[in-house]
Protein backbone atom coordinates (compact mmCIF):
# COMPACT_ATOMS: atom_id res chain seq x y z
CA UNK A 1 0.00 0.00 0.00
CA UNK A 2 1.37 3.44 -0.93
CA UNK A 3 2.28 5.84 1.85
CA UNK A 4 1.90 8.84 -0.44
CA UNK A 5 -0.76 11.39 0.55
CA UNK A 6 -3.75 11.81 -1.78
CA UNK A 7 -3.15 14.03 -4.77
CA UNK A 8 -4.68 17.52 -4.66
CA UNK A 9 -5.65 19.84 -7.49
CA UNK A 10 -6.01 23.51 -6.65
CA UNK A 11 -8.56 25.12 -8.98
CA UNK A 12 -8.43 28.90 -9.38
CA UNK A 13 -11.04 30.70 -11.48
CA UNK A 14 -9.69 33.83 -13.20
CA UNK A 15 -10.64 36.29 -15.91
CA UNK A 16 -9.52 35.61 -19.50
CA UNK A 17 -6.67 38.16 -19.58
CA UNK A 18 -5.96 38.52 -15.87
CA UNK A 19 -2.22 38.94 -15.33
CA UNK A 20 -1.87 39.01 -11.54
CA UNK A 21 -3.47 36.06 -9.76
CA UNK A 22 -2.72 36.29 -6.06
CA UNK A 23 -3.95 32.78 -5.31
CA UNK A 24 -1.30 31.15 -7.53
CA UNK A 25 1.64 32.34 -5.45
CA UNK A 26 -0.25 31.41 -2.28
CA UNK A 27 -1.00 27.92 -3.62
CA UNK A 28 2.71 27.35 -4.24
CA UNK A 29 3.34 28.07 -0.57
CA UNK A 30 1.01 25.29 0.58
CA UNK A 31 2.81 22.77 2.78
CA UNK A 32 2.25 19.67 0.67
CA UNK A 33 4.49 17.39 -1.42
CA UNK A 34 4.95 19.15 -4.79
CA UNK A 35 4.65 15.88 -6.69
CA UNK A 36 1.16 15.41 -5.17
CA UNK A 37 0.02 18.97 -5.89
CA UNK A 38 -1.44 20.30 -9.12
CA UNK A 39 -2.49 23.91 -9.71
CA UNK A 40 -4.96 24.75 -12.48
CA UNK A 41 -5.90 28.26 -13.54
CA UNK A 42 -9.23 28.15 -15.34
CA UNK A 43 -9.84 31.30 -17.39
CA UNK A 44 -13.18 32.47 -18.70
CA UNK A 45 -16.23 34.62 -18.02
CA UNK A 46 -18.44 32.13 -16.17
CA UNK A 47 -16.95 30.71 -12.95
CA UNK A 48 -19.31 27.72 -12.69
CA UNK A 49 -18.44 26.56 -16.20
CA UNK A 50 -14.76 27.31 -15.61
CA UNK A 51 -14.67 25.14 -12.48
CA UNK A 52 -16.56 22.31 -14.17
CA UNK A 53 -14.07 22.21 -17.05
CA UNK A 54 -11.14 22.27 -14.63
CA UNK A 55 -12.71 19.60 -12.45
CA UNK A 56 -13.00 17.19 -15.36
CA UNK A 57 -9.37 17.82 -16.36
CA UNK A 58 -7.97 17.61 -12.83
CA UNK A 59 -5.76 14.70 -11.81
CA UNK A 60 -6.15 15.18 -8.06
CA UNK A 61 -8.21 12.95 -5.78
CA UNK A 62 -9.18 16.06 -3.85
CA UNK A 63 -10.05 19.47 -5.30
CA UNK A 64 -9.25 22.71 -3.50
CA UNK A 65 -11.27 25.61 -4.89
CA UNK A 66 -9.88 29.13 -4.47
CA UNK A 67 -10.90 32.49 -5.83
CA UNK A 68 -8.23 34.42 -7.69
CA UNK A 69 -7.59 36.62 -4.63
CA UNK A 70 -7.74 33.90 -1.96
CA UNK A 71 -4.59 33.52 0.16
CA UNK A 72 -4.79 30.18 2.00
CA UNK A 73 -2.78 29.38 5.09
CA UNK A 74 0.27 27.22 4.21
CA UNK A 75 -0.96 24.47 6.53
CA UNK A 76 -4.43 24.18 4.99
CA UNK A 77 -3.88 20.97 3.01
CA UNK A 78 -2.29 19.27 6.00
CA UNK A 79 -5.28 20.27 8.13
CA UNK A 80 -7.70 19.08 5.46
CA UNK A 81 -6.04 15.66 5.28
CA UNK A 82 -7.06 14.96 8.89
CA UNK A 83 -10.73 15.26 7.99
CA UNK A 84 -10.75 14.10 4.37
CA UNK A 85 -9.18 10.79 5.42
CA UNK A 86 -12.74 9.89 6.44
CA UNK A 87 -14.35 8.74 3.17
CA UNK A 88 -17.72 9.95 4.43
CA UNK A 89 -16.50 13.56 4.41
CA UNK A 90 -17.28 15.01 0.98
CA UNK A 91 -16.43 18.67 1.59
CA UNK A 92 -14.42 20.74 4.03
CA UNK A 93 -14.33 24.48 4.35
CA UNK A 94 -13.63 27.39 6.61
CA UNK A 95 -13.82 31.18 6.74
CA UNK A 96 -12.36 33.74 4.39
CA UNK A 97 -11.02 36.52 6.60
CA UNK A 98 -10.36 40.17 5.88
CA UNK A 99 -6.58 40.77 5.95
CA UNK A 100 -5.52 42.85 8.95
CA UNK A 101 -3.84 45.39 6.65
CA UNK A 102 -6.96 45.98 4.52
CA UNK A 103 -8.23 49.60 4.25
CA UNK A 104 -10.57 50.86 7.03
CA UNK A 105 -13.71 50.72 4.88
CA UNK A 106 -13.09 47.06 4.09
CA UNK A 107 -12.58 46.38 7.79
CA UNK A 108 -16.05 47.84 8.36
CA UNK A 109 -17.46 45.54 5.66
CA UNK A 110 -15.82 42.63 7.51
CA UNK A 111 -17.66 43.60 10.70
CA UNK A 112 -20.97 43.47 8.84
CA UNK A 113 -20.19 40.15 7.16
CA UNK A 114 -19.16 38.59 10.46
CA UNK A 115 -22.22 39.77 12.39
CA UNK A 116 -25.04 37.48 13.42
CA UNK A 117 -27.76 40.05 12.70
CA UNK A 118 -26.69 40.60 9.09
CA UNK A 119 -25.66 37.10 8.04
CA UNK A 120 -26.92 34.65 10.66
CA UNK A 121 -25.15 31.28 10.52
CA UNK A 122 -23.43 32.33 7.30
CA UNK A 123 -21.23 34.68 9.31
CA UNK A 124 -19.04 31.59 9.80
CA UNK A 125 -17.90 32.17 6.22
CA UNK A 126 -16.31 35.46 7.26
CA UNK A 127 -15.19 34.87 10.86
CA UNK A 128 -13.80 32.04 12.95
CA UNK A 129 -16.91 30.69 14.65
CA UNK A 130 -16.95 27.84 17.19
CA UNK A 131 -15.05 24.57 16.86
CA UNK A 132 -14.61 21.93 14.16
CA UNK A 133 -18.03 20.49 13.40
CA UNK A 134 -20.28 18.83 10.89
CA UNK A 135 -22.15 21.56 9.06
CA UNK A 136 -24.37 22.53 6.15
CA UNK A 137 -24.17 24.76 3.11
CA UNK A 138 -24.76 28.02 4.97
CA UNK A 139 -21.34 27.92 6.66
CA UNK A 140 -19.16 26.99 3.67
CA UNK A 141 -18.04 29.15 0.77
CA UNK A 142 -16.49 28.34 -2.60
CA UNK A 143 -13.47 30.65 -2.30
CA UNK A 144 -12.09 28.25 0.35
CA UNK A 145 -13.50 24.79 -0.26
CA UNK A 146 -12.02 21.29 -0.39
CA UNK A 147 -14.02 18.49 -2.04
CA UNK A 148 -13.70 14.94 -3.35
CA UNK A 149 -13.43 15.00 -7.11
CA UNK A 150 -15.28 11.73 -7.68
CA UNK A 151 -18.22 12.86 -5.53
CA UNK A 152 -18.64 16.09 -7.50
CA UNK A 153 -18.32 14.38 -10.86
CA UNK A 154 -20.92 11.83 -9.82
CA UNK A 155 -23.40 14.68 -9.34
CA UNK A 156 -22.43 16.35 -12.62
CA UNK A 157 -20.52 19.25 -11.07
CA UNK A 158 -21.89 22.73 -10.51
CA UNK A 159 -25.19 23.85 -11.96
CA UNK A 160 -24.08 26.43 -14.50
CA UNK A 161 -27.47 28.16 -14.49
CA UNK A 162 -26.76 29.31 -10.92
CA UNK A 163 -24.29 32.06 -10.07
CA UNK A 164 -23.77 32.60 -7.23
CA UNK A 165 -25.01 29.76 -5.00
CA UNK A 166 -23.92 27.02 -7.39
CA UNK A 167 -21.87 25.47 -4.57
CA UNK A 168 -24.75 25.71 -2.09
CA UNK A 169 -27.02 23.66 -4.33
CA UNK A 170 -24.29 21.06 -4.81
CA UNK A 171 -23.72 20.83 -1.05
CA UNK A 172 -27.42 20.16 -0.51
CA UNK A 173 -27.27 17.34 -3.03
CA UNK A 174 -24.21 15.82 -1.36
CA UNK A 175 -25.97 15.85 2.01
CA UNK A 176 -29.08 14.24 0.53
CA UNK A 177 -26.86 11.31 -0.44
CA UNK A 178 -25.51 11.03 3.11
CA UNK A 179 -22.25 12.89 2.58
CA UNK A 180 -20.73 14.87 5.44
CA UNK A 181 -19.73 18.52 5.20
CA UNK A 182 -17.19 19.79 7.73
CA UNK A 183 -16.38 23.29 8.99
CA UNK A 184 -12.96 24.04 10.46
CA UNK A 185 -12.58 27.60 11.84
CA UNK A 186 -8.79 27.31 11.43
CA UNK A 187 -9.01 26.31 7.75
CA UNK A 188 -8.78 29.90 6.54
CA UNK A 189 -7.96 32.03 3.57
CA UNK A 190 -7.36 35.78 3.64
CA UNK A 191 -9.28 37.77 1.10
CA UNK A 192 -10.22 41.43 0.90
CA UNK A 193 -13.93 42.31 0.91
CA UNK A 194 -15.33 44.63 -1.75
CA UNK A 195 -13.39 47.84 -2.28
CA UNK A 196 -16.27 50.36 -2.40
CA UNK A 197 -19.76 50.87 -0.97
CA UNK A 198 -21.22 50.42 -4.43
CA UNK A 199 -19.46 47.07 -4.90
CA UNK A 200 -20.51 45.95 -1.41
CA UNK A 201 -24.14 46.85 -2.12
CA UNK A 202 -24.03 45.02 -5.44
CA UNK A 203 -22.61 41.95 -3.69
CA UNK A 204 -25.47 41.90 -1.18
CA UNK A 205 -28.08 42.13 -3.93
CA UNK A 206 -26.30 39.40 -5.89
CA UNK A 207 -26.30 37.13 -2.84
CA UNK A 208 -30.04 37.66 -2.43
CA UNK A 209 -30.71 37.00 -6.11
CA UNK A 210 -28.56 33.87 -6.06
CA UNK A 211 -30.37 32.46 -3.02
CA UNK A 212 -33.77 33.05 -4.61
CA UNK A 213 -32.68 31.36 -7.84
CA UNK A 214 -31.30 28.43 -5.86
CA UNK A 215 -34.59 28.18 -3.96
CA UNK A 216 -36.49 28.05 -7.24
CA UNK A 217 -34.34 25.24 -8.64
CA UNK A 218 -33.59 23.35 -5.40
CA UNK A 219 -36.29 24.26 -2.83
CA UNK A 220 -35.29 23.27 0.71
CA UNK A 221 -36.45 24.18 4.20
CA UNK A 222 -32.93 25.46 4.87
CA UNK A 223 -33.51 28.38 2.50
CA UNK A 224 -36.72 29.54 4.17
CA UNK A 225 -34.93 31.84 6.69
CA UNK A 226 -33.52 33.72 3.70
CA UNK A 227 -37.06 34.93 3.03
CA UNK A 228 -36.88 37.13 6.15
CA UNK A 229 -35.10 40.09 4.46
CA UNK A 230 -37.69 39.97 1.68
CA UNK A 231 -40.53 39.99 4.21
CA UNK A 232 -38.80 42.84 6.03
CA UNK A 233 -38.85 44.89 2.82
CA UNK A 234 -42.55 44.11 2.35
CA UNK A 235 -43.20 45.13 5.96
CA UNK A 236 -41.50 48.50 5.45
CA UNK A 237 -43.52 49.18 2.30
CA UNK A 238 -46.77 48.35 4.10
CA UNK A 239 -45.74 50.43 7.11
CA UNK A 240 -45.03 53.45 4.92
CA UNK A 241 -48.40 53.04 3.23
CA UNK A 242 -50.19 52.81 6.58
CA UNK A 243 -48.32 55.81 7.97
CA UNK A 244 -49.23 57.95 4.98
CA UNK A 245 -52.89 56.93 5.20
CA UNK A 246 -53.37 57.01 8.98
CA UNK A 247 -50.61 59.06 10.55
CA UNK A 248 -50.79 59.29 14.32
CA UNK A 249 -53.36 56.55 14.81
CA UNK A 250 -52.95 53.59 17.15
CA UNK A 251 -52.78 51.27 14.16
CA UNK A 252 -49.76 53.12 12.78
CA UNK A 253 -48.08 53.09 16.20
CA UNK A 254 -48.71 49.35 16.55
CA UNK A 255 -47.30 48.76 13.10
CA UNK A 256 -44.11 50.66 13.94
CA UNK A 257 -43.42 48.61 17.07
CA UNK A 258 -41.53 45.84 15.19
CA UNK A 259 -39.35 48.55 13.62
CA UNK A 260 -38.45 49.82 17.09
CA UNK A 261 -37.54 46.27 18.14
CA UNK A 262 -35.42 45.96 15.01
CA UNK A 263 -33.58 49.12 15.91
CA UNK A 264 -32.91 47.70 19.37
CA UNK A 265 -31.46 44.54 17.75
CA UNK A 266 -29.12 46.70 15.65
CA UNK A 267 -27.99 48.43 18.82
CA UNK A 268 -27.30 45.08 20.52
CA UNK A 269 -25.38 43.83 17.49
CA UNK A 270 -23.32 47.03 17.45
CA UNK A 271 -22.37 46.52 21.09
CA UNK A 272 -21.42 42.90 20.38
CA UNK A 273 -19.39 43.89 17.31
CA UNK A 274 -17.51 46.49 19.33
CA UNK A 275 -15.94 43.71 21.40
CA UNK A 276 -14.54 41.94 18.35
CA UNK A 277 -14.10 44.67 15.73
CA UNK A 278 -13.60 47.78 17.82
CA UNK A 279 -15.96 50.63 18.71
CA UNK A 280 -15.26 52.80 15.66
CA UNK A 281 -15.77 49.99 13.16
CA UNK A 282 -18.88 48.77 14.95
CA UNK A 283 -20.46 52.24 14.87
CA UNK A 284 -19.55 52.65 11.21
CA UNK A 285 -21.16 49.29 10.48
CA UNK A 286 -24.52 50.23 12.08
CA UNK A 287 -26.19 51.66 8.97
CA UNK A 288 -24.78 48.85 6.85
CA UNK A 289 -26.49 46.28 9.06
CA UNK A 290 -29.88 47.65 8.07
CA UNK A 291 -28.76 48.18 4.47
CA UNK A 292 -27.69 44.53 4.24
CA UNK A 293 -31.24 43.34 4.90
CA UNK A 294 -32.80 45.80 2.47
CA UNK A 295 -30.34 45.07 -0.33
CA UNK A 296 -30.47 41.30 0.19
CA UNK A 297 -34.28 41.42 0.28
CA UNK A 298 -34.40 43.44 -2.92
CA UNK A 299 -32.02 40.99 -4.58
CA UNK A 300 -34.10 38.03 -3.38
CA UNK A 301 -37.24 39.60 -4.86
CA UNK A 302 -35.46 40.08 -8.17
CA UNK A 303 -34.21 36.49 -8.11
CA UNK A 304 -37.74 35.17 -7.84
CA UNK A 305 -38.46 36.44 -11.34
CA UNK A 306 -35.18 36.18 -13.25
CA UNK A 307 -35.09 33.95 -16.30
CA UNK A 308 -32.91 30.90 -15.73
CA UNK A 309 -31.59 29.57 -19.03
CA UNK A 310 -31.89 25.87 -19.73
CA UNK A 311 -28.82 23.82 -20.56
CA UNK A 312 -29.85 23.88 -24.22
CA UNK A 313 -30.31 27.66 -24.43
CA UNK A 314 -27.19 28.75 -22.50
CA UNK A 315 -24.53 30.25 -24.77
CA UNK A 316 -21.17 28.53 -25.02
CA UNK A 317 -18.38 30.12 -23.02
CA UNK A 318 -14.73 29.67 -23.89
CA UNK A 319 -12.69 28.24 -21.03
CA UNK A 320 -8.90 28.02 -21.14
CA UNK A 321 -6.92 25.92 -18.68
CA UNK A 322 -3.35 26.57 -17.54
CA UNK A 323 -1.51 24.08 -15.38
CA UNK A 324 0.96 25.55 -12.92
CA UNK A 325 3.47 23.16 -11.39
CA UNK A 326 4.00 23.75 -7.68
CA UNK A 327 7.72 24.32 -8.21
CA UNK A 328 7.57 26.40 -11.43
CA UNK A 329 7.88 30.16 -11.66
CA UNK A 330 5.59 30.66 -14.64
CA UNK A 331 2.36 29.00 -15.80
CA UNK A 332 2.23 27.12 -19.05
CA UNK A 333 -0.80 26.75 -21.25
CA UNK A 334 -1.22 23.05 -21.86
CA UNK A 335 -4.76 22.77 -23.11
CA UNK A 336 -6.69 24.18 -26.03
CA UNK A 337 -9.75 26.33 -25.33
CA UNK A 338 -12.64 24.28 -24.03
CA UNK A 339 -16.27 25.23 -24.42
CA UNK A 340 -18.55 25.15 -21.44
CA UNK A 341 -22.14 26.40 -21.38
CA UNK A 342 -23.12 29.21 -19.08
CA UNK A 343 -24.04 32.89 -18.86
CA UNK A 344 -21.46 35.62 -18.40
CA UNK A 345 -20.85 36.57 -14.75
CA UNK A 346 -18.17 38.28 -12.63
CA UNK A 347 -15.30 36.25 -11.20
CA UNK A 348 -16.37 36.38 -7.54
CA UNK A 349 -17.80 33.49 -5.60
CA UNK A 350 -19.91 33.18 -2.54
CA UNK A 351 -23.61 32.61 -1.99
CA UNK A 352 -26.15 33.96 0.37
Amino acid sequence: MSDKPPSVTVIIAAKPDQAEIQAVAAARRLDYPPDRLEIIITRGKQPSAQRNVAMRAARGDWLYFLDDDSVPGPENLRRAAKFMSDPGVKMLGGPNLCPPDAPPLEQVFAVVLGSWLAFGPSRARYARVGAVRRTGEKELILCNLMARRDSLLELGGFNEALYPNEENALMDELQKQGGKLMYDPQFVVYRRPRRTLKAFARMLMTYGRGRAEQFRVYPTFGSLPNLIPLLFCVYLIVLLAVESAASGTHMALWGATPLALYGFCILLQTVASAFTGGVVRALAAMPLLAASHLLYGFGFWRGLFTKLPSSESRPHVEVRLETVAAFEAQPRSDSPPANGPGPVAPERSGGG
